[in-house]
């Protein structure tokens, strides 16, 4: 069954609930430097709400027992790389157009910082693989060992 536009609405209802969590913390800081706690905690509140509503959408997305550690950051840096190379780009181009230049100089310096962090991702990225190989050979060798064991005890169980 094609579940393509499913898959749409969950990634635009994550959209909707992670952008309504940042707003409502927003909110919620310009209530409290405005002197309203209340109204500031009634922000906050609504965002943890709104966090779980976006984590409820993401599981089914990403289902947790279909990925790895290394999914994990293969899909952050991906996501990461398009920031850098293609979103805020695109953005920074209208902006220009537009004669926006304080939107120009936010998307430029959300780019670099985009940039850095899929570097970041990369990195572990390697390192984790590197680990997993690592433990891929530790875990042959031991079965080598248990073998050769079984092997060795088969051999003298038959010798007897």
């Amino acid at each position: 069954m094609n579940q393509q536009q499913t898959h749409k609405n969950l990634e635009a209802a994550f959209a909707g609930e992670s952008m309504a969590n940042r707003k409502y913390l927003y909110f919620a800081r310009i209530a409290r430097l405005k002197g309203d706690d209340d109204v500031a905690k009634l922000f906050e509140a609504t965002a943890d709400e709104e966090t779980a509503h976006a984590l409820a959408h993401l599981s089914q997305l990403y289902p947790p027992e279909s990925l790895e550690v290394t999914d994990l950051l293969r899909l952050a840096m991906e996501g990461e790389l398009y920031e850098t190379n293609e979103m805020y780009p695109s953005f920074a181009k209208t902006a220009r157009e537009e004669q926006a230049t304080a939107a120009v100089r936010e998307f430029d310096e959300q780019a670099k910082e985009s940039a850095g962090h899929a570097q970041l991702f990369k990195d572990a990225l390697v390192k984790a693989e590197k680990r997993f190989t690592g433990l891929a050979k530790v875990e042959r060798r031991h079965a080598q060992r248990y073998a050769d064991a079984l092997a060795a005890r088969s051999d003298a169980k038959k010798a007897s």
